[in-house]
């Protein structure tokens, strides 16, 4: 069982090519795929005060490069403490450590793909920069030598914010690393704490200093639902994290695992996990709130694992977590269009929307079509490449219409 906040868990001998898709082809139904709404841009402005809600989306879509991580997964090395959410004894389903001669073979099987990707070579799974410094650097010169032929596009790593400082990013630099993400979690320091995280939200904020002083890009991720935590530190994390404008973003809602702290706390009472059709309405809010500030969400949601399954003690999750988030904010944008036109009951609507976004606006099964259909409404939906991503435009079929449609 992989730890939480990790990066994906399919796999194959301890390495998988997780893909990264354009902005046009999102869906979360593409099974692995990690999704990337288009690369953001140097300068950022913080766009939304209020839980980044905006009057009309102004989301950066414009990159369309097929990317995908080369995943080498160091399992569990390195980690100075046993966060509440991590079970220790089976992090991540990869028993052996990888080797150079491991990193080697990755490359290759990937390289011999016939699919083509903008490639990167990504070591997950662990606190990179914790384990044995000859060791790190070991996998990393095996890497390097396809970053130096250009065979693929950089190196990323995944660590701890306590684990970075000037020597261990001179170390990187100097071995193509391209990209660092920091599993910061949370931006509240006793949420940390009561989940025994070990660092603090400045260890977050000094380390994210530290890695863009060196060039290189910045990844954060961050899970919402732990102990202690709430909508609205869930909102501030998110706010925080914006502020250090990240490259990235991953957003992972927490799945209590057996054998683990947050299971105990559970079982005793003290712990209540959020519900599923709670978690899908805060993350996407904090989808919408990333978005509006062109930050890349790479990852919303656990990938799907049966051992993952297996293992809750609260059935919290859905494997296409992101797709429901996508689903929620389309149909908040419908009604807020519907209620800012003045829709009647009644009224049939033609619905454009970006080809992309034709099933995030139909919703699973149908069921934004559903719901829209219960208020009395009918809509035909058409593709539209006009039309930005999340946004649409609505038009009556026939008849004049007026009064309000609530929701």
């Amino acid at each position: 069982m992989r730890r939480q906040g990790d990066a994906p868990d399919t796999r194959t001998n301890g390495y998988e090519i997780e893909k990264t898709i354009p902005a046009s082809d999102t869906s979360e139904e593409k099974g692995v795929l990690s999704q990337r709404q288009g690369a953001a841009p140097d300068t950022r402005t913080n766009k939304s005060e209020e839980k980044g809600v905006m009057d009309q989306p102004q989301y950066n879509t414009s990159k369309k490069t097929r990317r995908g991580n080369i995943s080498i997964f160091v399992p569990h090395n390195g980690c100075p403490h046993q966060c509440s959410f991590c079970d220790q004894r089976s992090i991540t389903g990869v028993k052996s450590q990888p080797s150079p001669a491991d990193v080697d073979s990755a490359v290759q099987t990937a390289l011999s793909s016939k699919q083509r990707y903008d490639l990167e070579i990504a070591f997950f799974g662990g606190s990179f920069t914790a384990i044995d410094r000859t060791y790190m650097i070991s996998l990393l010169d095996a890497a390097n030598v396809y970053v130096k032929r250009g065979d693929v596009s950089g190196i990323r790593v995944s660590t701890r914010p306590d684990y970075i400082d000037e020597e261990v990013l001179t170390i990187l630099k100097s071995r193509g690393v391209t990209a660092i993400e920091l599993g910061a979690q949370s931006m509240c320091d006793e949420v940390l704490r009561a989940n025994r995280r070990g660092h603090t939200e400045n260890d977050v904020e000094n380390a994210s200093r530290l890695i863009r002083q060196f060039g290189i890009s910045l990844g954060l991720q961050m899970m919402t639902g732990l102990y202690k935590s709430d909508r609205e530190r869930d909102i501030y994390t998110a706010k925080k994290i914006i502020a250090l404008a990240p490259d990235t973003v991953r957003i992972y809602p927490t799945v209590t695992i057996k054998g683990t702290m947050l299971a105990s706390l559970f079982e005793s009472g003290e712990y209540k996990p959020m519900e599923l059709e709670e978690s899908v309405e805060l993350c996407a809010v904090l989808l919408k709130m990333f978005l509006e500030n062109n930050i890349e969400v790479i990852r919303l949601g656990l990938h799907y694992s049966d051992e993952l399954v297996r293992g809750m003690a609260f059935d919290n999750y859905h494997p296409a977590f992101r797709e429901l988030c996508e689903n929620k904010i389309m149909l908040e944008r419908f009604f807020e269009l519907c209620r800012s036109r003045g829709i009647e009951i009644g009224s049939s609507l033609r619905v454009y929307v970006n080809p992309s976004c034709v099933s995030k606006f139909t919703g699973q099964s149908r069921a934004n079509i559903k719901k829209i259909n219960e208020r009395g409404i009918n809509v035909k939906t058409i593709p539209d490449g006009d039309i930005k991503p999340y946004d649409m435009k609505i038009e009556p079929v026939s008849e004049e219409y007026r009064g309000a449609v609530r929701k």
